[in-house]
């Protein structure tokens, strides 16, 4: 894991990749080359994690100097890809990954990418040819952005490497800045909330040409492509065939040469790879434990500490607690946005940072976290109006009934609510106009209605938009609800926040859910293993059995670090919060409408409305604007 800064045309300035010196404090590289374009430099910000020695460093480069290449990342597959080389006769000098991604480029030039199973966001200079080759990983799970403009081209781990580059604004994008606002989602194309500066996209691949005497242009192309296939199995082969998948990824995503340790929430995903870990790594036996890092808290309604207990006592960690405090959130918040790079969506952000510090302080490089699950085995709650709505469709209404009372016991949704969800236009008009009566309404607030807004803002909703944009079907069922999630909305910006949170730690996440033959096959189960009746990620919960503690997959509710926000706000961090609005507003006026903004939150703070992570969204905004000193 590390950090890179690649740029053409611009001047060499190597505090573009000193500035983000967490990425990378075991060691730094800097290399300029010339081109038609003007100037190429590399720099690079070491994180080491596989071969530790010197012979890992980058910008590193192959016997004859024509390749030079800068890699944030990991190839978990390296050794085989390794073996696989010198049997056609390639010779290694470190026992790096890096060294196996740049010769794998050589031999199969971009083909290679399909080889890979990783991690990765890479730049390779090929100085001979006077080409540039940079590419993303399937997922997204590393960053790469870029900005191209008439003063030059460069790619970067991070935003404020690019920041106040020549050519651009400094101006806010509203239209993103709108989805920010209105929806919570960000990332979801591949424009960023700074104006002019956008990112490549998970399974995106770059190629620029210098020589030739052509206009300097970054030419990009998606190399991974968005789709899923189709599989019909019975719920035990399923089940079977999701473990191995599982257990597999677990076992390469422990590659390593520094100590690794794991995030544990207390929910099923976190909970199934430390109680793997633990299995690969013999700790029930005796052998090494797993180092655990969690967030508690007092209240009991976000706490998961039994959970976690259980998860610790069945797989025999090493566990570390901590417990975030109502009065660091704004302490903290001012130095976690700029890590972020773009204002983030609520609190539990904060508590993930909590997570990452704790475990730098134990002493731990590199933590496996559960992202990734949720979105390819439909593990949000709102999925269940999908699941329903297909269970009406198809007349299997027995089916709908049991979801129905289970969703009641499960989760203590109540039957009533769930029909007036999703089934309110197929019932007589009098019962719809009753429980319409009975489902209290509450006062709607024009606070986005500006004329800024309507006139720059996104006239459709942010998820649309992200399945629009990478032609992916419309969202009417599970599969498609799971191909959005994982390639265009949920999945980049989940992953944005554990990326930015661990490197400002100089801490490695690895994410063992988004292996690609794993997620595959998830997204090619369709509709069928992921909610079935009252559960969610069925196949997860069938392929743990007897690996979780029953009481952890069986557990029905759905926290992850979560904060006790809405105690927060409305008690401790009230004042913070009023003060926060009121700063963006006056930060930014027009954007908002300043009196809807005040009676929402007044409704959310004072209980006539639930409290939403909305109010944070306005806080963080003007947060954002206040460290980058971005306009609008």
């Amino acid at each position: 894991m590390c950090g890179l800064f690649g740029s053409i045309g611009f001047a060499p300035d190597e505090a573009r990749i000193d500035i983000v010196a967490h990425r990378g404090p075991d060691g730094r590289g800097w290399r300029v080359f010339q081109s038609a374009a003007g100037p190429v430099a590399l720099g690079h910000r070491r994180l080491a994690i596989i071969d530790v020695s010197d012979a890992g460093l980058q910008p590193m480069g192959d016997a004859s100097g024509r390749y030079q290449m800068v890699f944030n990342g990991e190839i978990y597959n390296y050794i085989e890809l390794r073996e696989e080389m010198r049997a056609k006769g390639e010779v290694f000098v470190s026992e790096s990954d890096s060294e196996v991604l740049l010769r794998a480029y050589m031999l199969w030039g971009e083909a290679m990418l399909d080889r890979l199973r990783g991690m990765f966001a890479f730049i390779i200079w090929d100085d001979r040819d006077k080409r540039l080759f940079a590419a993303r990983d399937r997922y997204g799970i590393k960053p790469l952005y870029l900005v191209q403009n008439p003063k030059g081209i460069a790619l970067a781990s991070e935003i404020k490497q690019l920041h106040g580059l020549p050519g651009l604004s400094g101006r806010m994008n509203i239209a993103r800045v709108h989805d920010f606002l209105a929806s919570g989602i960000s990332e979801h194309t591949s424009e960023t909330m700074f104006e002019g500066i956008t990112q490549v996209r998970g399974g995106e691949c770059i190629t620029i040409e210098t020589a030739g005497g052509t206009p300097l242009q970054a030419v990009i192309r998606r190399w991974y492509p968005a789709t899923a296939g189709d599989l019909k199995l019975s719920e035990a082969e399923a089940a079977e065939r999701f473990r191995d998948l599982l257990s597999e990824s677990v076992r390469l995503h422990l590659r390593s040469d520094v100590p690794v340790g794991s995030c544990l929430s207390g929910g099923l995903d976190s909970s199934a790879i430390v109680c793997l870990m633990s299995n690969l790594l013999g700790s029930v036996e005796g052998g090494a434990r797993v180092n655990t890092v969690s967030a508690c808290y007092e209240e009991k309604s976000v706490d998961e500490k039994p959970f976690m207990d259980a998860v610790v006592a069945h797989a025999h960690t090493e566990p570390h607690f901590i417990f975030p405090k109502a009065e660091d959130v704004f302490q903290r918040a001012s130095d976690i946005t700029w890590h972020q790079d773009e204002p983030f969506g609520s609190t539990s952000i904060f508590a993930q940072w909590c997570v990452f510090e704790e475990a730098r302080r134990a002493g731990i490089k590199v933590m496996l976290d559960g992202q990734g699950a949720d979105e390819q085995l439909a593990g949000y709650h709102g999925g269940f109006s999908y699941y329903m709505s297909g269970l009406a469709r198809r007349w299997q209404f027995g089916q709908l009934l049991r979801t129905m009372i289970e969703r009641n016991r499960y989760h203590g949704t109540p039957i009533i609510e769930q029909l007036r969800l999703f089934a309110v236009p197929m019932i007589p008009r009098g019962l719809a106009g009753l429980m319409r009566r009975k489902h209290r309404q509450l006062t709607q607030h024009d606070w986005l209605g500006t004329d800024l807004i309507r006139e720059k803002g996104n006239p459709g909703t942010a998820f649309q938009l992200a399945s629009d944009l990478l032609g992916l079907p419309t969202v009417t069922d599970i599969r498609s609800l799971c191909m959005t999630l994982t390639y265009g909305s949920n999945l980049a910006m989940l992953l944005h926040f554990e990326d930015r949170n661990s490197m400002a730690h100089s801490i490695e996440a690895r994410v063992p859910f988004l292996d690609h033959p794993l997620v595959e096959f998830s997204l090619a189960l369709g509709n069928d293993h992921k909610i079935v009746g009252g559960d969610t990620k069925r196949v997860l919960r069938r392929g743990m059995t007897g690996i979780l503690p029953e009481i952890v997959k069986e557990r029905r509710d759905k926290l992850g670090f979560a904060t006790p926000e809405q105690i927060w706000f409305r008690g401790p961090l009230r004042g913070l919060v009023t003060d926060g609005i009121e700063a963006t507003l006056a930060r930014y006026p027009g954007l908002m409408n300043a009196d809807g903004v005040r009676a929402l939150a007044s409704d959310m703070l004072e209980g006539r409305r639930p409290l939403d992570f909305t109010l944070w969204r306005i806080v963080n905004l003007g947060m954002w604007g206040d460290r980058f000193k971005v306009t609008f």
